[in-house]
């Protein structure tokens, strides 16, 4: 992008003062320079001569569109300067009817426009003005395989077709993989993304974590890219779930996509099957660890591709306290009724929205840490001093 940027600069330098341009017959493939609707000067190529108007390329970005001659200068200028954009096709990609119909066009639109994508070359053109073969990924997902299940195109020889529309097999239900955890004694930087009780919750560790005692491992250093992986693949989803199989069996533990109140989709997992056809299902969103009911018409199979990633969000048990003794009258969590619905709420208040310390102290039978405030206070000495919890010696 730097060159592309210094370019440009000597090009809005070189043509600031130009006035209007006299009449000029233009030739097909003759080069010039472009205003844009920004008022900004870009290289170009004229691809067809028109009555009123010129098809022009603009070469450092591939599109073509027309544009009055008033906007277009002739120049020989930056001719010897290569485009900043490769002509590419997808390789072995047919589009249904031999064109890419406009609908096909613009959902790739929505798809690519200023996304970062994977491009793996298949095969170099045979002469300098041909395309380059390429296969496209965004998000772990084939744009040929995607395309080739909205029925935009056929996608010939390949492989990765079956992998994109490949969801679970109900007989063979694999879990969810959980992520890497710090060893007993390590602290580490977590947001609380769900309250079970005071003392039970879900955490999601910070990806930002300075911390932690690991080394910086090639799979560290790549764990961002991965979250932001899983987070585009999901944004896929939401975009193409309307293709994606309805679950009509419900298994416990069994993986799914839900759709959530704000009308995306989000990995989970069925919490409760026992029914034989249940109207309404109890599912847990795995990367935040908060449940849901929601109608049999929100739940879709789960591409297996979403099972690469680790859930984000875990169970922990805070130490270090225990419920304070109440009379039998003040109002208790109906599933855990040793603990006040105070006492949930206030730490609710200490917890919610905030990036805290957190110190493990044991893997298992359950992940059990300490949690401090910014001031390496334990969080729970607040709801000690209000007399809602007990210390637990």
């Amino acid at each position: 992008e730097i060159p592309l940027n210094k370019l440009m600069s000597e090009i809005q330098s070189n043509f600031k003062c130009l006035g209007v341009p006299e009449p000029y017959c233009w030739q097909k493939g003759e080069a010039c320079i472009v205003r844009g609707s920004d008022t900004m000067w870009y290289r170009g190529k004229v691809v067809e001569v028109g009555d009123s108007t010129l098809q022009v390329q603009y070469i450092d970005s591939g599109c073509v569109k027309k544009i009055p001659p008033y906007h277009l200068y002739p120049t020989t200028l930056y001719t010897d300067i290569p485009p900043f954009c490769i002509p590419c096709e997808l390789y072995k990609t047919v589009p249904i009817r031999n064109s890419w119909q406009q609908d096909a066009i613009n959902c790739l639109r929505e798809l690519l426009t200023n996304k970062e994508v994977e491009v793996h070359v298949e095969e170099l053109p045979d002469n300098a003005g041909g395309k380059l073969s390429v296969s496209l990924y965004f998000g772990g997902m084939s744009l040929s395989s995607f395309m080739a299940s909205q029925t935009y195109c056929v996608s010939e020889d390949c492989p990765d077709t079956p992998k994109l529309v490949r969801f679970l097999d109900i007989d063979v239900l694999p879990s969810y993989l959980l992520p890497p955890l710090p060893v007993p004694g390590e602290t580490f930087t977590v947001r609380i993304t769900h309250l079970l009780t005071p003392k039970e919750m879900y955490i999601c560790l910070v990806p930002s974590n300075k911390l932690m005692k690991q080394p910086a491992t090639e799979g560290e250093a790549s764990g961002g890219s991965k979250l932001e992986s899983l987070d585009e693949a999901l944004k896929w989803c939401s975009k193409t779930v309307q293709s994606f199989p309805l679950l009509t069996h419900f298994r416990a533990e069994m993986p799914c996509l839900v759709e959530y109140q704000d009308g995306l989709w989000y990995r989970a997992k069925i919490h409760s099957g026992e029914e034989l056809n249940p109207v309404k299902i109890l599912v847990q969103f795995v990367d935040y660890g908060s449940f849901s009911v929601v109608p049999r018409s929100r739940l879709r199979h789960i591409p297996y591709q979403l099972l690469q990633y680790p859930v984000q969000a875990v169970k922990a048990v805070v130490a270090g306290f225990k419920p304070a003794s109440y009379d039998k009258d003040t109002a208790r969590i109906p599933y855990s009724p040793e603990w006040t619905l105070e006492a949930l709420w206030a730490m609710i208040k200490c917890v919610e929205g905030k990036q805290l310390t957190a110190s493990m102290l044991a893997l298992s039978p359950d992940i059990t840490i300490s949690l401090y405030e910014d001031d390496k206070s334990l969080v729970h000495m607040k709801l000690v001093e209000m007399g809602l919890v007990d210390l637990d010696e």
